[in-house]
C-alpha cells in the first residue's frame, strides 16, 4: 500500500512537491530537487500531506 507525502525544502520551508511511497518504508525520504522560491537545487525532506 502506498501513502501520499509532501516534499518540503530544507532551506526555505516551502512545500513544492507531492509524491507517494511504500508504507513499509520507515525512513524519511530526502531528495535533491529544484526549489522555485530559492531558485536553486536544494534538499527536500518528507512531510505529511
Amino acid at each position: 500500500m502506498r501513502v501520499q507525502i509532501g516534499l518540503k525544502c530544507e532551506e526555505c520551508g516551502s512545500r513544492n512537491y507531492y509524491t507517494t511511497k511504500e508504507k513499509s518504508k520507515k525512513d524519511k525520504l530526502r531528495l535533491r530537487k529544484y526549489c522555485p522560491k530559492c531558485n536553486k537545487h536544494t534538499f527536500h525532506s518528507e512531510t505529511k500531506v
